[in-house]
Formats: structure tokens, sequence, C-alpha cells
């Protein structure tokens, strides 16, 4: 037990002065009272000249001390709080992520969770330390282990919100690193919990409190934008994107799309609750731009509201296909849009006029230095070792890689295949029990699709599912296609540029028109640019080039803004996010009431014995 008032306690002085009234002795005089109860024995003194009497035992002077008591403890406020020790580690981690930006807290989430971790800081004792961590696409140490009060609130202060996505796992990390051997050390977590799976943590018993941000999902959000050629006229362009409704009711919203910064078109879209709506814009384009994508819903995210996308202008891609007279494989190239298609039976040279090489079945003497698409063949540089497999069964394929899109393998047999294993730099897109059969990667900056087997020994060239690979193909390893992928980044991720010559001198213009400079390094192969927060437009000078890359938000996580009630730690562990309680309870109440109820019962007494 505590004591708000402490110093009221200096009232209980009163209560000798009260014994002493009853050790003095009194001359009788008359006085009416309304009761005689508690005075019976004092009718019946009759000595009153001696000033002082024995104390003898009176229910009187025990109920006055009783009720100075009761008087003076409520005057100290006292009240029980629980057990609080110092000299513990807090770390403090700060989602700064998209979805905080939401307006269903005052001003904000991300502003109500600082609010909430200033009041943490204030709490501290005087020998607790804290760490704050701001987390998003990336985690900083915004203040390491520290009990100054003033550099913990700065630290907070300086902390600010973003575009990027939620990713708490590194931040998890480095807390679950950080208070491992501290005793009573805790995590605490301001977040609406929109992140992914945090599995890994299961078993790490962390010390976890979740702070939930937000009170409701009242969102549309733009989840998806791309840009690609028309299907039915190659001199059109197709916009594709995505509208999600996040809230549980119905939401209308207009959708525009521009193109600089003229208007081409509005449409009028109504998305159920808890769905996704998917449009598909057609546009001219005479030079390259960008295509930009707005809703005008007024929600509680604006952030996810606009996205932007640079198209650039197709190219003819040079293809060579090195091949003994495959005609389906040829047929299905030349059914590619914009390509120049080259035939030869063999491959003497690096073929460094070609935008892509196909080998089919075919080791040649120099392998090419441009992007590959190979079918049954291998190098020693992609794989060690190698053997051949009969009859392999395709039992899984990953139809979300852009290589794989429309494709399927549904009773799709082959007669064999090479057998390796999956090489560090590729990853598996379709795989039999004991081998991959397609890998696609980037190995020393070239891109390369890697299938296993002879398709002519298949009944893949009888599916619709092969043409389809093949488009897919050329279009993942067109060297445009893979720059303009590059001018397209989300918010908070770096962006990277390979460099054909030395960096000399570089700038890169914000969308708020700061201006930020790039380190010159003659030696770099590559620029890299992590100052990417907030979702817009960069214009990037690297000498004399100039060209504009965009961020955007785009995560359907940060789209979905329902607050979350719990954290799941895996399968089966999770965390609940933390409510509010009453932690202090001031008693001062209760014992007045206590004193009140002494003077009902003597009122209640008196009138029982009058009535």
């Amino acid at each position: 037990m505590s004591f708000l008032s402490p110093f009221a306690f200096a009232f209980a002085a009163a209560i000798p002065v009260v014994i002493v009234f009853y050790l003095l002795k009194r001359k009788r005089t008359v006085r009416l009272v309304s009761s005689t109860l508690l005075w019976q024995k004092f009718l019946a003194e009759s000595q009153a000249s001696a000033p002082f009497q024995r104390l003898r035992h009176n229910w009187l002077l025990i109920l006055q001390c009783l009720m100075l008591a009761l008087a003076v403890l409520a005057l100290a406020r006292p009240y029980f709080a629980g057990k609080i020790r110092g000299g513990r580690l807090f770390v403090v981690i700060l989602d700064t992520s998209a979805s905080m930006q939401s307006l269903d807290e005052s001003p904000s989430r991300f502003e109500q969770a600082r609010r909430q971790a200033l009041q943490l800081v204030d709490s501290l004792h005087d020998n607790d330390r804290m760490v704050v961590l701001q987390s998003a696409a990336v985690t900083e140490v915004k203040q390491s282990a520290t009990g100054n009060k003033a550099a913990l609130r700065r630290a907070l202060l300086s902390c600010a919100v973003t575009d990027g996505p939620t990713r708490l796992v590194e931040a998890l990390k480095l807390a679950e690193t950080l208070t491992r051997d501290q005793p009573g050390a805790e995590i605490h977590l301001f977040s609406d919990g929109a992140v992914a799976s945090l599995g890994e943590f299961e078993n790490k018993g962390l010390r976890l409190l979740f702070h939930r941000l937000g009170t409701r999902a009242n969102n549309l959000g733009l989840v998806s934008l791309e840009v690609r050629a028309h299907p039915e006229d190659p001199a059109r362009r197709a916009i594709y994107t995505r509208v999600f409704n996040a809230s549980t009711n119905a939401a209308a919203t207009e959708v525009e799309l521009r193109f600089e910064d003229v208007l081409l078109e509005t449409r009028s879209v109504t998305v159920p609750p808890r769905q996704t709506v998917p449009l598909v814009f057609a546009a001219a384009q005479r030079r390259d731009g960008i295509f930009s994508v707005r809703l005008t819903a007024h929600d509680d995210l604006a952030a996810d509201n606009l996205a932007s996308v640079v198209s650039l202008l197709p190219q003819p891609v040079k293809v060579l296909l090195v091949s003994p007279g495959n005609q389906i494989l040829a047929k299905a190239l030349r059914a590619a849009p914009n390509v120049e298609l080259s035939l030869a039976d063999h491959l003497t040279d690096p073929a460094s006029d070609f935008d892509i090489v196909v080998l089919d079945g075919v080791v040649p003497a120099v392998w090419p230095g441009a992007n590959v698409l190979a079918f049954h063949t291998a190098n020693t540089n992609w794989f060690p070792t190698w053997s051949r497999l009969e009859t392999p069964a395709i039992v899984d394929w990953k139809n979300t890689h852009p290589l794989l899109r429309f494709v399927n393998f549904d009773n799709v047999q082959i007669g064999d295949c090479l057998q390796v294993k999956t090489p560090t730099w590729a990853v598996s897109l379709a795989d039999a029990p004991q081998t991959p059969l397609i890998l696609a990667g980037e190995l020393a900056r070239q891109r390369i699709v890697w299938v296993g087997f002879d398709p002519l020994q298949s009944t893949w060239p009888l599916r619709i599912g092969f043409p389809i690979f093949v488009v897919n193909a050329i279009e993942w390893l067109n060297p445009a296609s893979a720059r303009a992928g590059q001018l397209l980044v989300r918010a908070g991720e770096p962006f990277r540029l390979a460099l054909t010559q030395p960096l000399t001198n570089g700038s890169v213009t914000l969308p708020d028109g700061a201006v930020r400079k790039l380190a010159a390094d003659p030696k770099a192969r590559e620029v890299v640019f992590g100052d990417t927060a907030r979702r817009g437009i960069y214009r990037v000078s690297l000498g004399t080039n100039q060209f504009e890359f965009c961020a955007n938000v785009l995560d359907a996580a940060e789209t979905d803004t329902i607050p979350r009630a719990e954290l799941k730690l895996g399968k089966y562990a999770k965390v609940a996010a933390t409510t509010v309680r009453r932690a202090s309870v001031e008693l001062w109440r209760w014992i007045a009431a206590g004193a009140l109820g002494v003077l009902l019962l003597e009122w209640w007494w008196y009138h029982k014995r009058t009535a």
C-alpha cells in the first residue's frame, strides 16, 4: 500500500488531544442530548473536584478515535499498485509502416503509438534502461540502451512514419538478442498488427507486449499495378491494376488513369467488402512516360490511393535460337511480340549482338553472354554435377511466378530429364520428387531460365501452356523488361541499377523536391539508393543520363488496415494485445464510506432507543 498524500498523517496528532479530554474531569452542567446510552457512567460520577481521572473503557472514546483515524487515513489517500521494481531493460519497437498512417486514431495510429511510447518513458525508474527501434521495410536503432529520459524522448520524436511495408522479423530478432540474458526485460511493440508470419519466434519465449493501435478498417487501396503490351493491339498499352476493399461494407470510388499529367480515363467501381476488383485500362503511348492510377475515395489511409509505373515503349527483341531444327519451339518464339528471330544449329561465339539466346539441347562451344533460355542442356558453372532421370512426374509448380503465369502442367508427361540440385542462384518453378524441372535466376548479371527436359520428348508442346511459357520467358529475359522492372520498387526498398560506365557524379530528386547526392565511386558496378521511404516519383541524374523510377505501397497487407487482436507466433503460440486496466486503486473513498457508516450506526442506535 502507498499513499498519495502522506503529509495528512500529521492530523493524527489530534488523537492524543481527544484522549486528554477524556482524562479531564469537568463540572456537571445540565445539557440536553439525543441519547444517554454512552453517557451513563458519567452521570454516576460524583467527584468533580480532581482535575484528572483514570482512563476507563468507554465506547464513545473508541468511536471518536476510530472516526478520527479513518478521517486521517482518507486524507492520506492510500492506494494499492502492482509490484514494480527498477533496473529492467525495455525494448520499444515503433511500427512506422504505411498502415500506421490510418486516421482512425487521433490524429493517426502512428502519433498515438508514439504518445503511448512517451508515456512508457515517463514511467521508467531511475535505474531502468530503454532501447528504441523503428521498424518498417528496414529496422533502425534510434536509441541504444540508456536511462536518459530526455534522449529517449528525442529518439521517439525523431521517428517518422513511412510508406513502406511492415517487416517486424528483423526488429524482433534484434530485440530478442538484447533481452535474452536480461532478467525482467520486456519488449513493447506498438503496432496495428499488420505483419506477416512470425513463426520463427514460436519457441523463442519472447517477453513481448503487443500494444495494438487502430479501431476500424475503412480503407480502399491499390494492391497491384502493371503495364504490358496490349494482347489485341500491339500499338497500345494495357494497364492492369487491382483495388482492394479492407472494410466490412461495400465501397464505391472513381478510378482515374493518367499519363504524365493528362487524365485519360475515369471509371466508377464498387468493391464488395473484403474483396478485390481487377481493372484493365487500354491507352495509346507515343513516348516513354509514367502511367498513374488514383482512387478518389476518402478513407482512413491515403498512401495506397495513388500508384505510378514507368512505361517504356517496346523495342524489338533480338533472339537467337540454337537448335537442330525444333520448329515447334521456333513457332512459339515467333508468337512472342516484337521478336526478331534468328536460327542457328551451333554457336561458336558469345552472340553479343543478341538480347536472348535459346539453347535447345545444344552444348555450345562458347557460352553466350546474353540472357539464356536453355532446354535440356547444362553448364558446369550452373550445376557441379548432373545425371539422367527417366519419366519424372511433375508434382508441383509455382504459378505465382511471372514465368508460369497462366501455365498449367496438369497431365503433362515427360520421357526423361536431367537430374540436378537447385543452385543458390536460382529458384525452382516446377518440381519432380527427385529434381527440379524448371529453374530461373540470375548469375553474374545474366538471367537464366533452365528447363531440364526436351519439350519434344514430352506432351508439353501439345498443351496451350507451352507457347504461353515461351512468351513469358522472352518477356522475363528481355533486357528492356528487366530494366523497366528495376524502375518500379516498393516504398522503403532500395533502388538498384547496373552501371555501364564509372559513376563520377549523380543525384536523386525525391517526390517532395529534396535532392540527395550520390557518392561518386569509379569502381562501383551498381548504384544503390535506399532513401525511398515515401511513395512517389524519383528523378535520377547520372552524369548526362536522366531517368525516373517510381516507389509505391502496392501491398495488400498494408491496405488491409483491420487492427489485429493478437499476433500469431507460429501455429500454436500467440500474443494477445494489451488492454487498459486500473493499475492503481485509491482506497480513501471506501475509508470515508466506513466513517459515514459509523455515523449512521450511532444515528440508528439513537432512534432505536427513543422509538
